[in-house]
C-alpha cells in the first residue's frame, strides 16, 4: 500500500501564533487559557447602539433576513422575532465553516466551540453563515460533496465526476438525495453510514446546499439535543438582503455603493492595488462584487461601461443601477461575490464576524477597503463608527481542532448532555487548535509571517487599521 504523503508545511505553528498575536494582540493572552475563556469572549459583544443612519438601516435589513429564516426553517413570528432582537443584543455571526454537513469535523468541532460561547453568555440563537460559493470538488475527497466514515470517503449524493467538478453546490440543478455512497457505488456501504442516512431528509432538493441545510436542521433537533436553537444564512438569504438594500433609493448601497459606479471602482481599484503589496492574495478579485448563476456554475463577472459582464462569447450582462441588480439577485441570475457578502453581513450593520485561518486576515482588509469607498462617498459618520468597532472579526473557525476527534461517535453522547463536552472547554486554547495546520500548509501564511518578522508588515500598517484590534 502506497504511504500517503505528509502535507507540506510552509511555516510551523509558533510563526503562526507569533503572527496572529502581532496582528491581534489580544489573542496573546488566551493561548494558555481554557477554550472556554476564549470562546466566552468571542462571543461577549455589546448591544447594538449606533445613531449612524446607515449602519442602523443596515441592521434593520439584516435582522429582517434573519427572520424570513427562521420562519423558513419553520419558526413562528414570535418565535422568528426572537432571533432578529438577539442578533440586537449579542451582534456577533459564526461565518467560518463553509456550507457543510453538521459532523464534517470541520464543521462540527467548529460548532461546539460557538455553543461553549453562546452557553456562556445564555443565548437561545446560533446565527451562522456559510458560503454556499464553492466547488463540490476538493482535494482528498474532503468539502461539502463529501464525509469521511469509519475511514472511508463517501460522496454524499452519489454524484459522477461530471456533476461534482466545477459545479457549485448553491447551484439550483437538482435533483439531489443524500446517498453516502462510496468507490463503488454502494449506498451506505459501513454501519456508521447506515445508521446516518436513516436519520437525513429522504426527499429530493433543488441544490445540494438546500439539502445540507435540511440535513443540519434535522441533526441539530435530534442529535444534539441543545436548548440553542441553529439558524443559517446562505447566499440566496444574501442575494434578497443585498436587494433588500437596493430596493431602498436612499440607502447607502443603491446611492452611493452602486449609483454612479464610482465607489465600486474605487473599492474595486483599492483591491488591485491591494495585491500588488506585501498583502497580495489575501482579498482577490476572482469577480467583481457579484457571480452569474449559471447551470450549476459560478462565473466570474467584470464591471465595464457600467455594467455587470461575462467575459468570452456569453451575452449576458446587467446593467451596474439598483433596479437591475436587485432583480437579477432575486431571480437568482447572480448572487453576492465574499466582499459584498461581508459588507452587507457585519460590516455595515456593525456585527462580529467568527472566521478561519484566512478570513482572520481578509475580513480586516475587507474593512479597509470599505472605507475607501467610504471617504469616496462622504461617509464620515460610518467612518468613524468603523473605526470605534471593538474586534470586529475574530478567529473562531478550527479554534477546536482535535486530532482524534470523532464527531459521529460524539454526536451520540449529546442525546444525554445539552453543553458540549466539559472535556473540550477545559482545553487550553495552544492545544485544542492543534497542529495549526491549516494555516502552516498555506504558503500565504508563511508569507505573512515572513513580512511579519521582517517589519514590512505592522500591526500600525494603513491597511490594517481598520481592524479594530
Amino acid at each position: 500500500m502506497t504511504a500517503t504523503p505528509k502535507p507540506t508545511e510552509h511555516c510551523n505553528s509558533a510563526d503562526v501564533r507569533c503572527a496572529l498575536s502581532t496582528l491581534m494582540p489580544h489573542l496573546a493572552q488566551y493561548w494558555r487559557r481554557p477554550l472556554q475563556d476564549y470562546a466566552s469572549v468571542a462571543y461577549n459583544v455589546e448591544k447594538f447602539r449606533s445613531d449612524c443612519p446607515v449602519r442602523r438601516h443596515a441592521l434593520e435589513l439584516l435582522c429582517g433576513s434573519v427572520e424570513r429564516a427562521a420562519r423558513r426553517s419553520g419558526c413562528g413570528i414570535e418565535e422568528a422575532r426572537s432571533a432578529s432582537l438577539q442578533l440586537m443584543a449579542s451582534p456577533v455571526l459564526q461565518t467560518g465553516p463553509h456550507c457543510l454537513l453538521l459532523i464534517e469535523p470541520d464543521a462540527f468541532y467548529t460548532h461546539l466551540f460557538s455553543l461553549l460561547g453562546l452557553n456562556a453568555h445564555r443565548r437561545a440563537w446560533y446565527i451562522t453563515y456559510h458560503s454556499s460559493t464553492v466547488s463540490f470538488a476538493e482535494k482528498a475527497k474532503k468539502g461539502p460533496g463529501w464525509l469521511w466514515l469509519e475511514g472511508e470517503p463517501l460522496n454524499l449524493f452519489g454524484l459522477p465526476r461530471s456533476r461534482m467538478d466545477s459545479f457549485s453546490i448553491c447551484g439550483l440543478n437538482g435533483p439531489y438525495r443524500f446517498a453516502l455512497s462510496n468507490a463503488k457505488g454502494v449506498a451506505a456501504p459501513n454501519a456508521s453510514a447506515a445508521h446516518l442516512l436513516a436519520d437525513l431528509p429522504s426527499g429530493e432538493f433543488a441544490s445540494a446546499a438546500d439539502a445540507i441545510r435540511a440535513a443540519n436542521q434535522a441533526l441539530w433537533r435530534h442529535k444534539l439535543a441543545s436548548p440553542i436553537k441553529l439558524l443559517q444564512l446562505d447566499d440566496f438569504d444574501i442575494a434578497d438582503l443585498v436587494a433588500d438594500h437596493l430596493d431602498d433609493a436612499g440607502s447607502w448601497m443603491s446611492a452611493r455603493f452602486i449609483g454612479d459606479g464610482k465607489v465600486a471602482e474605487s473599492i474595486l481599484d483599492a483591491m488591485d492595488r491591494l495585491n500588488i503589496g506585501p498583502w497580495r492574495g489575501w482579498v482577490r478579485r476572482t469577480t467583481d462584487l457579484f457571480w452569474r448563476m449559471e447551470k450549476g456554475r459560478i462565473v466570474p463577472l467584470r464591471l465595464q461601461d457600467k455594467a455587470l459582464r461575462v467575459r468570452g462569447l456569453s451575452d449576458f450582462e446587467v446593467q451596474f443601477r439598483p433596479d437591475s441588480i436587485a432583480a437579477a439577485l432575486r431571480q437568482r441570475a447572480i448572487v453576492p461575490s465574499l466582499y459584498t457578502v461581508f459588507l452587507v453581513t457585519s460590516i455595515l450593520p456593525g456585527v462580529r464576524a467568527l472566521g478561519g485561518c484566512r478570513q482572520t486576515i481578509y475580513y480586516p482588509l475587507m474593512r479597509y477597503l470599505t472605507a475607501t469607498g467610504l471617504k469616496r462617498s462622504g461617509h464620515s459618520d460610518l467612518l468613524a463608527e468603523l473605526r470605534r468597532d471593538d474586534r470586529p472579526g475574530l478567529w473562531g473557525h478550527r479554534v477546536l481542532k482535535p486530532a482524534d476527534g470523532h464527531p459521529f461517535q460524539e454526536i451520540e453522547l449529546f442525546a444525554a448532555a445539552a453543553t458540549p463536552p466539559s472535556r473540550y472547554a477545559e482545553m487550553l486554547l495552544v492545544q485544542s487548535s492543534g497542529d495549526l495546520g491549516s494555516f502552516t500548509r498555506d504558503p500565504i501564511w508563511a508569507d505573512l509571517s515572513e513580512h511579519i518578522a521582517s517589519g514590512v508588515i505592522t500591526s500600525e500598517a494603513l491597511e490594517w487599521q481598520w481592524s479594530g484590534s
